[in-house]
């Protein structure tokens, strides 16, 4: 059973407890990620995340990593657009050793000078890592291109410049207007004591200031932007990720969304694996995604091929989506898709870390937890003419933008016909 309760500090508490198990896991949300950032400070959401983990006034780096080491080591966290996340999977009798160690990331971090600039530099590392890997230079780049100058644009990581020129003084001032009480999610699901659990929770977290006004700010919403992107880069493959305006996670059509990728591209049995892959063997990596956010979305098409087989790939996408949006899809295809959907919802939701997990981005996301139930009920719900009108409002080649990295001599030969007019940036 759920249950939502909220700390002195107004920090909201999600329990779930599950005593069937013989583990935790526990979670601290922040509402701010790069979407909360500016030109000049982009990246400072993730160097923060990287920096809770140097040492406190009470643990040193080493002390903190043995105490990590003491419940397993299964602490980590990570940085989106819209939030960043703080976490640990435990056996339940390390959990309170866990809610220490978080709460003493969150409120005793020393964020020394010396720490800094060693992080920025294994940062910096990780910038290059990603501008290494062409599947993820495809997909950043050209969410960047299309939300152009707004913030939900931002590369996570920030550049390399704004990273080296991050201070200390920026780091406090960003932690203190976003990581306070009204911002702030814990989620704890598994095997506890719920009244034990939260009397921790406020005796480790109830004293983080409430509020800042800033907060009270509201961020534009995005405006789509058709653009191409392509990249030249020595490599064999040529990677190619295409992009249609689509839905925000909080539209109606989210669970057609979630059927219709799935048919569509989203498994091993979808049109785009099988036509395209299976049956044709054009290229080893393809499939489509959707990636939503609070107040926009994008529908993505990715694949990596031989530079030669990169126009016979584009056409059979094309033709893929033209039947569909033409003749929609049949009754095997959409109950398929549904019980697939539903058995990788229900067997997910029978582990602790993914119940915290599902719990603190339903609340951080809607303000609520949305349950099992209703979600298997949504996917229900889909119909055949829910799924063609979807193909034929979104998938819209009239509105379709597109990113290409790979070894590119000439990079009209590679643009589709749609594209011809548009100049790439």
């Amino acid at each position: 059973m759920v249950k939502i309760k909220h700390l002195s500090n107004g920090i909201t508490v999600v329990f779930e407890t599950m005593p069937y198990l013989r583990s935790a896991s526990f979670g601290v949300w922040v509402k701010v990620g790069s979407v909360n950032e500016n030109k000049s400070n982009n990246g400072i959401a993730h160097v923060i995340e990287h920096m809770l983990f140097k040492g406190t006034k009470n643990r040193n780096t080493k002390q903190m990593a043995d105490d990590m080491a003491r419940i397993g080591g299964n602490i980590n966290a990570y940085t989106s657009k819209e939030c960043t996340s703080y976490y640990a999977t435990i056996l339940s009798e390390h959990l309170p050793l866990a809610i220490d160690i978080l709460s003493d990331m969150f409120q005793n971090s020393l964020i020394d000078e010396k720490d800094l600039k060693k992080e920025k530099s294994v940062i910096i590392e990780e910038i290059d890592m990603y501008e290494d890997s062409p599947e993820d230079l495809a997909h950043e780049m050209l969410q960047k291109k299309i939300w152009k100058d707004h913030p939900l644009g931002y590369i996570i990581s920030g550049t390399k410049q704004n990273i080296r020129n991050i201070s200390r003084e920026q780091i406090l001032d960003f932690m203190d207007t976003y990581y306070v009480g009204d911002n702030i999610i814990i989620s704890v699901a598994g095997r506890f004591d719920e009244d034990e659990i939260y009397t921790l929770l406020e005796e480790k977290f109830g004293s983080i200031k409430q509020r800042n006004q800033v907060l009270m700010e509201n961020i534009d919403k995005p405006k789509y932007h058709k653009v191409i992107y392509t990249k030249n880069k020595d490599i064999e493959q040529v990677h190619c990720n295409i992009a249609f305006d689509c839905i925000s996670y909080l539209s109606d059509q989210r669970y057609v969304l979630t059927v219709f990728n799935s048919i569509f591209g989203g498994s091993i049995n979808s049109r785009l694996f099988q036509i395209i892959r299976e049956n044709s063997g054009l290229t080893y990596s393809i499939y489509s995604y959707g990636s939503s956010f609070r107040h926009a979305g994008l529908f993505h098409i990715y694949a990596a091929m031989n530079p030669s087989q990169t126009d016979t790939v584009f056409k059979k996408i094309y033709q893929i989506i033209e039947d569909i949006k033409k003749n929609g899809i049949n009754s095997d295809e959409l109950e398929m898709a549904k019980e697939q959907i539903k058995t990788d919802f229900i067997l997910g939701s029978e582990s602790a870390k993914s119940r915290m997990n599902s719990n603190g981005k339903s609340v951080i996301n809607r303000g609520y937890v949305l349950p099992l139930d209703d979600i298997v009920a949504g996917i229900e719900a889909v119909t055949l003419d829910d799924i063609k009108e979807f193909a034929n409002k979104y998938l819209d080649f009239n509105n379709m933008s597109i990113s290409i990295v790979g070894n590119i001599k000439d990079s009209s030969t590679f643009i589709p016909k749609e594209f011809l007019t548009l100049t790439p940036v």
